[in-house]
C-alpha cells in the first residue's frame, strides 16, 4: 500500500526552530531567540538542568531541630530526625545538617531527663516552683488551702467561706488546715444546718487524725470548718475546709502537724494505741444513768474495749530502753482501769452504774503517762502547749 500524501495546498510540517532573523518593525534589539530549554522567562526562578525543580528542604528535618531545642520534646525530636535522613537521601533533599542537629540536642535532652528523673532533681524543682507560687499568691479562698497550711483570718470568724491570708507556720497564726473534704449526694444547696450536722463529725474525725498528739494543742484552740455558702454553690464550690482556730488566746507559732509525716514509728504506735481511749470518752450519752442505763452501760463498754486495746498495744511492742520501764508502767495502769470500767458496764440498775462512776474516771488519768511520753519524744505536758 501506497502511503498517503497530503493535500498538496496544505503546507508542510514545520520542521525545527525557525532561522533567527531581524524582528520586523522599526525596534530590533538583535537577533531573535526563541525560549528554549534552560533559559530564564523574565519571571520566578529558574528552571533547574533539563527542567528539575530545585531542590527542597526536608520538613522534617526542620522538625527535628525545633523540637530539640524545645527542651520539652526531645524524644520526638529524635524521631523526626532519623526519619528525615533516609528522607533525604531517597528524595534528593536538603537539610541533614538540620535533622542531625536535632538528633544531638534531642539525644541530649533525653538524657538529662533520665538524670533528672534518677537523681529526683525535676520533683525538687516543682516543689520549689509550687512554693513559688505558694508565696507569691498570699491570700486565697478558704476552700482553695491545702492540709498542712497556717493562715490569719480576714476578719471575723464565720462558719462560711471567707478569705485568708496564708502566713508560714513558723510564725504567729491564728488557724491551721487540718484537711477537707467533698460534700456529696445534694442536688441543690442543701442549708447551711444539713452542711453542719457533717462537718461536725466529719472535721473532728480529720483533727485526730491530722495531730494524733492531742496534749500539743494548746487548751484555746478548737476544731473550726469553712462551708460554701449559698452564692459559691451556685459557682461549683462543694468543699469544706477543716481547721484547728484560736478561739480567744493568743496566736500559735508552730505547726500543730503530728501524723505519719512528722512522726516515727514508735511514736505512731504509742498515739494509735491510746488515743481511742479519749475518742470513747468523748462519747458519753447526754441522759445520766439515772434516764437511760442502757446507754450509759454500753458507753461504758466501748470505754473498756478502748482500754484492754490500748494495753494490748502498749505491752506487745518492743520499745526503746529508756521508753521501755515508762511505757509498761502505763499499761499496768491502763490494765486497772479497764477492770473498774468492766464494773461499771455490768451496772444492773442506776445506783450500781454511781458507785463505779467516779473511780472509773479518775483511773483514767495515768502518773506514769508523761513519763512514757516524754521518753517518746511527745509533748510530755498537756495544757497550753505551744501559745507564743
Amino acid at each position: 500500500m501506497e502511503p498517503v500524501q497530503p493535500p498538496q495546498d496544505s503546507p508542510p510540517p514545520q520542521q525545527g526552530w525557525p532561522a533567527p532573523g531581524p524582528v520586523p518593525g522599526p525596534y530590533n534589539p538583535g537577533p531573535y531567540t526563541p525560549y528554549g530549554p534552560g533559559t530564564a522567562l523574565g519571571h520566578g526562578p529558574a528552571l533547574g538542568p533539563y527542567g528539575a525543580p530545585p531542590k527542597t528542604t526536608n520538613g522534617l528535618a526542620i522538625a527535628s531541630l525545633v523540637s530539640g531545642i524545645v527542651c520539652c520534646l526531645p524524644p520526638l525530636g529524635l524521631v523526626f530526625g532519623l526519619i528525615a535522613l533516609p528522607q533525604i537521601r531517597k528524595k534528593n533533599q536538603t537539610g541533614k545538617g538540620l535533622a542531625i542537629a536535632g538528633i544531638v540536642l534531642s539525644s541530649i535532652c533525653c538524657l538529662l531527663m533520665v538524670l533528672g528523673l534518677v537523681s529526683g532533681a525535676f520533683g525538687k524543682a516543682w516543689k520549689g516552683f509550687e512554693k513559688g507560687l505558694d508565696e507569691e499568691s498570699r491570700s486565697q479562698s478558704a476552700f482553695a488551702l491545702r492540709t498542712g497550711q497556717c493562715y490569719n483570718v480576714d476578719g471575723k470568724l464565720e462558719a462560711v467561706t471567707s478569705d485568708v491570708e496564708v502566713v508560714d507556720c513558723a510564725v504567729a497564726h491564728e488557724g491551721e488546715v487540718t484537711g477537707s473534704f467533698l460534700l456529696t449526694g445534694f442536688t441543690k444547696w442543701p442549708g447551711e444546718k444539713a452542711i453542719d450536722r457533717i462537718a461536725v463529725d466529719r472535721c473532728e474525725r480529720i483533727g485526730d487524725a491530722y495531730a494524733l498528739d492531742t496534749w500539743a494543742i494548746p487548751d484555746d484552740v478548737w476544731t473550726y470548718y469553712y462551708m460554701p455558702s449559698s452564692r459559691s454553690w451556685r459557682a461549683g464550690d462543694r468543699t469544706v475546709t477543716c481547721s484547728y482556730v484560736v478561739d480567744g488566746g493568743e496566736p500559735v507559732k508552730g505547726s500543730l502537724r503530728s501524723d505519719g509525716s512528722t512522726l516515727d514509728a514508735g511514736q505512731l504506735a504509742f498515739l494509735r494505741g491510746v488515743n481511742p481511749i479519749d475518742t470513747a470518752l468523748g462519747q458519753e450519752p447526754d441522759a445520766d444513768a439515772d434516764a437511760d442505763l442502757a446507754a450509759n452501760t454500753a458507753w461504758a463498754r466501748t470505754v473498756h474495749t478502748a482500754l484492754t486495746g490500748a494495753s494490748t498495744a502498749l505491752k506487745s511492742r518492743q520499745w526503746p530502753a529508756k521508753a521501755s520501764a515508762p511505757v509498761a508502767a502505763m499499761a499496768m495502769e491502763i490494765e486497772a482501769a479497764a477492770k473498774e470500767w468492766d464494773k461499771l458496764a455490768k451496772s444492773g440498775d442506776a445506783d450500781a452504774f454511781w458507785e463505779h462512776y467516779d473511780t472509773a474516771y479518775d483511773m483514767t488519768t495515768w502518773k506514769s503517762e508523761p513519763a512514757a511520753r516524754g521518753s517518746l519524744g511527745l509533748t510530755a505536758e498537756s495544757g497550753p502547749g505551744t501559745t507564743v
